[in-house]
């Protein structure tokens, strides 16, 4: 069956191999923040939906705003941005 199998994908037979990658996964170098880079702000999560009878679905939103008023309005404007029309609630504000 395995024969069959490989015959129809056009592949050599792997049966008792590894799979076997020449690529090396990728790595991203770290990064250093600077110090202009100020740790402060809000993560917002809000509940949102595109068709009015939908289950809601989870948006979050990281604000350099210190102010968790003006943090939950630039989290609404990024959600309906992002294409969800209908805001439900927050879920959850946290602080930096």
């Amino acid at each position: 069956m395995h024969k069959e199998i490989d015959a129809f994908l056009n592949t050599e037979p792997t049966r008792g191999k590894p799979p076997q990658s020449t690529e090396k996964p990728a790595t991203k170098p770290a990064r250093r923040a600077s110090a202009s880079e100020v740790k402060t702000g809000h993560i917002v999560r809000l509940a949102v939906r595109t068709k009015q009878l939908e289950l809601d679905t989870a948006f979050e939103y990281h604000s350099t705003s210190i102010s968790k008023l003006e943090a939950q309005m630039e989290a609404e404007k990024a959600a309906r941005k992002a294409g969800y029309p209908i805001i439900g609630y927050v879920i959850d504000i946290q602080r930096i």
